[in-house]
């Protein structure tokens, strides 16, 4: 029995010895290996080692991202109008379309005054003031989307929709507003001016001038209030953006035309006209048929003025799509 025991603990000596041995000839063998020294202090107060972390039980944590910046809210941002202020540089500072601030302040009047509050939506999207009447699924169905996206962004159950309650409706921009009949206000190019007469060339700017035909505005002289682009008689003119036709007919020194106020609130002015296509209160969307190139009111021969009012101020429209 003795023997048997010496014989027993040689063994287990043998075989550690072995094992220690391995040991040695196994970080050898990797010479380019080299890890991390993993400390008990590392381990007891949860310190980094190389790319991991450590908790107090010696558990790995994988690296977390943290924001660098806070979440945005959902509540509508009023921002109160400074000297230089445009709907351009609104836009630039707040990350929006400057469409989206017209769609949310509407009777906004130009050019802005110093002082006055302007609402904005803390995405791309519409500030609304709840109507009597207004339901979630009125409000979802009027701005193409889905009940659930306004009470859901506006943290609200259906029965704390109150009239006058100020929402928040994020509207994706591919698709842009939608129109009462339920199709996409632009189609085409949304949140783009299409050219209303494809291809037709742009024969007089926007801005002042020295042609005495025209009247006086801003402190020039003569001043060219919209785009005139040349093109035969009789052609056809589609709506640059979707919205309701809010008056058609002749008007003075635009001859027959026809307005339309687009879904953000902006007002389209094709005049001119030889004939109209529409009448007040219908609907159109981007690329329809509004009437036909003409001559009439103060004009010296066939083409389109086309005049874009934000806010009551005649204003650049910037690049037409297609022209």
């Amino acid at each position: 029995m003795r023997i048997y025991r010496y014989m027993t603990h040689a063994m287990v000596l043998a075989i550690a010895g072995a094992m220690s041995g391995y040991s040695a000839i196994d970080r050898n063998f990797f010479p380019s290996f080299h890890a991390a020294a993993i400390t008990a202090a590392a381990a007891d107060e949860g310190h980094a080692v190389g790319d991991v972390s450590l908790s107090r039980d010696s558990g790995i944590i994988k690296p977390l991202s943290i924001p660098t910046s806070p979440l945005a809210s959902h509540a509508p941002i009023v921002h109160i109008v400074v000297p230089g202020d445009t709907l351009e540089s609104m836009g630039r500072q707040f990350n929006l379309p400057w469409k989206d601030i017209v769609w949310s302040n509407p009777g906004l009047r130009m050019p802005l005054t110093v002082g006055r509050p302007v609402k904005l939506p803390p995405l791309p999207g519409v500030v609304v003031v709840a109507g009597r009447g207004d339901t979630p699924a009125s409000l979802a169905t009027a701005y193409g989307v889905d009940v659930s996206t306004v009470l859901g962004f506006n943290r609200i159950r259906g029965s704390q929709l109150t009239s006058g309650l100020e929402l928040v409706i994020p509207v994706d921009a591919a698709q842009g507003p939608i129109l009462r009949t339920g199709v996409p206000a632009d189609p085409v190019d949304p949140g783009q001016f299409l050219c209303p007469i494809a291809g037709a060339k742009i024969i007089q700017p926007f801005g002042p001038t020295s042609f005495a035909i025209e009247p006086s505005f801003g402190g020039y002289l003569h001043f060219h209030t919209g785009v005139d682009l040349l093109a035969g008689y009789g052609t056809s003119i589609v709506a640059s953006a979707g919205g309701r036709v809010t008056a058609s007919g002749p008007a003075d020194y635009f001859g027959i035309r026809v307005e339309v106020t687009d879904s953000f609130g902006l007002v389209e002015v094709y005049a001119h006209m030889s004939q109209v296509a529409v009448a007040v209160g219908q609907d159109i969307q981007q690329g329809e048929k509004v009437g036909y190139v003409g001559s009439t009111g103060l004009s010296i021969g066939a083409h389109l003025h086309f005049q874009l009012e934000v806010g009551g101020m005649p204003t650049a429209p910037g690049a037409l799509i297609g022209c």
